[in-house]
């Protein structure tokens, strides 16, 4: 986790320690800026007044420019998931997701989960919405979110197809073209659900159970509508793939869908990461 000597720093920690005993992790802490004894003294007396208290903690103090060493730091030690405190609807959350945020999810070698309402308190998850769009990432996404909430005891999962409006765009004049277009979504949603389903088919059983799992179409534009669903449903977290394979058309266009998520967060956000350290 990088931290700063903010308002959210108790928040921030407290919450990564809970995350760090759920998923049995090791767990770093990361300051990019000057150690000094006030600052190391303020931070280990919040660690001691944590109620959880993770097998290994390791506390990094770095200089330098804070993406580059964020994400020097997690390749060094080979992490799988950097923990970020984000701000909400503040004076700073354009600055603060324009600068630092966003870079480190774009560069990021490892999965990101942004928080936007740490607790010092735990509040238990109750619904997570995850990303079911047809992506070759997908599937790991998803795998990763069952994982994710079987862990965090996490008891309602909405996988969500986005559907481009493009699809079914057509001209409605009358009741017959109304129909066409009904039946036309209809028939893109039957086959985003069968080929979730099949996905679902491939997620352990353990992950699956005592799960209410349900599946939702959405047609819009890609990561604006699932960012705008997530915050209807009052979901506690949204699932997102972090990048297509370069080569594809989609890498080219998926950068703007977290450009839609990043730019008012719905929810704190997990951007799951497929990757392998060297």
């Amino acid at each position: 986790m990088g931290f700063a000597f903010s308002p959210n720093l108790k928040a921030n920690v407290f919450e990564a320690m809970r995350l760090s005993t759920y998923l049995e992790s090791n767990l770093f802490f990361l300051h990019v800026g000057e150690k000094t004894s006030a600052k190391e003294k303020t931070f280990r007396d919040i660690l001691d007044e944590s109620p959880v208290q993770p097998k290994k903690i390791t506390i990094l103090w770095e200089s330098g420019l804070p993406v580059e060493t964020i994400i020097a730091q997690c390749a060094h030690h080979q992490i799988d998931l950097l923990l970020l405190g984000a701000l909400q609807r503040e004076n700073m959350v354009k600055f603060y997701l324009g600068s630092i945020a966003r870079k480190i999810t774009r560069k990021a070698p490892c999965s990101v989960l942004l928080l936007i309402k740490p607790s010092v308190d735990r509040v238990a998850s109750k619904h997570m919405v995850v990303n079911a769009f047809e992506s070759p990432q997908t599937e790991d996404t998803i795998l990763t979110a069952f994982a994710f909430a079987h862990a965090l005891e996490i008891p309602m999962l909405t996988l969500v197809e986005e559907i481009s409006r493009s699809k079914v765009a057509v001209s409605v004049d009358d009741d017959r073209s109304l129909r066409r277009a009904t039946l036309r979504k209809e028939k893109l949603s039957r086959q985003e659900l069968s080929r979730v389903n099949e996905i679902l088919e491939r997620v352990p059983e353990a992950s699956k159970k005592n799960k209410i799992i349900r599946s939702q179409s959405i047609f819009g534009t890609r990561g604006y509508s699932i960012g705008h669903y997530a915050r209807v449903a009052r979901a506690d977290l949204l699932v997102m793939n972090a990048k297509e394979d370069r080569s594809s058309l989609l890498s080219r266009i998926f950068p703007k869908d977290l450009e839609h998520i990043l730019s008012e967060l719905p929810t704190d956000v997990l951007i799951v990461q497929s990757r392998t350290y060297e």
